[in-house]
């Protein structure tokens, strides 16, 4: 088996609020071997971004490890020495937010060569350089001296993309990416995530509430709920057969192209609202809003288990 590039080991989150203790991510696993996208998906809440912002040490976790390369990395970013950071970088939900108003598309991609002290790259090299990160997202150089306002959402994330790639990280975390572009942006930002991860073999994790877009982009899939982890394997297992109740009600939620066959298929709906962080159910997180719950769901929760090859759930059905 390949080793893995990263490697998470129960991490959990804890938020002090209003003086009692909010717990966001519960001892969540996994790992992500090189060149491949695993996806994060899950309703808002379900503690997806507050994973990705504790691997690039954004925030700390509260318990738990994580590894990248065989080696533990410090849990926050200012610890850990540049060749990591490099390794790593991050596209945010809203690209008109990660970009600085004031500065250039040129000197947005020149940024990281100046934190990162690359400053021998400097004058002609440097500069083919931003212009080749420009075309490798699809851009011209005719972009270079525009500014975030004179950009459309697709061509600021792609601006972000392409900040991303400047270090030539091994792992990029995307968190929704596509959430804050219409459809027709959606699926050219998709391709242009598969074409670089084929031309340089990278690793994504993507976190992302739509599980049709996850279905498609990712090679394995975990699924949260409450800060917890309900669901994990194959992609296109975890879509078209799903184990655990919650997996069933978001994919049924997914129209299929053709309306014949979304009429004749049937419909998992989510009732009820979904528990507080502050007191969370002492069993299954899910157990209020299943339609299969028993007594034991309520006061026991389910271990996380290899139901298949490769496909893992907690549940008690199984």
């Amino acid at each position: 088996m390949t080793a893995p590039l990263m490697d998470v080991r129960e991490i959990s989150k804890q938020f002090q609020l209003k003086g009692k203790q909010l717990q966001a991510v519960e001892k969540v696993s996994f790992s992500l071997v090189p060149g491949e996208i695993l996806g994060i998906g899950g309703e808002s809440g379900c503690g997806k971004s507050t994973i990705g912002k504790m691997l690039m040490g954004l925030i700390e976790p509260t318990e738990g490890s994580i590894y990248f390369d065989g080696e533990p990395l410090n849990t926050l970013i200012h610890q850990r020495s540049q060749q990591w950071r490099r390794h790593m970088q991050m596209v945010f939900q809203h690209p008109a937010a990660s970009l600085n108003p004031s500065m250039s598309v040129k000197e947005t991609l020149q940024e990281p060569f100046i934190i990162h002290g690359l400053s021998k790259d400097k004058g002609t090299k440097r500069a083919e350089r931003i212009i080749e990160l420009l075309f490798q997202v699809d851009l011209s150089e005719d972009f270079l001296n525009r500014y975030p306002f004179e950009l459309s959402g697709g061509q600021k994330q792609r601006v972000a993309i392409a900040r991303a790639l400047a270090l030539e990280p091994r792992l990029l975390i995307c968190d929704e990416p596509f959430s804050a572009l219409d459809v027709s942006v959606q699926a050219q930002i998709i391709n242009l995530l598969t074409k670089l991860q084929r031309e340089r073999n990278l690793s994504y994790l993507i976190i992302s509430h739509d599980l049709s877009i996850l279905r498609y982009l990712t090679h394995r899939l975990l699924i949260m709920y409450l800060g917890q982890m309900m669901e994990m394997g194959a992609s296109q297992a975890v879509y078209s057969e799903p184990l655990h109740p919650y997996t069933q009600a978001l994919t049924s939620a997914i129209l299929l192209p053709d309306p014949s066959q979304e009429r004749q298929r049937s419909h998992v709906c989510i009732k009820g609202e979904v528990p507080s962080l502050m007191t969370p159910p002492k069993g299954c997180p899910y157990y209020a809003r299943c339609p299969f719950a028993k007594g034991v769901c309520e006061t026991v929760k389910p271990e996380w288990k290899e139901v298949r090859q490769g496909h893992f759930v907690a549940c008690h059905l199984y």
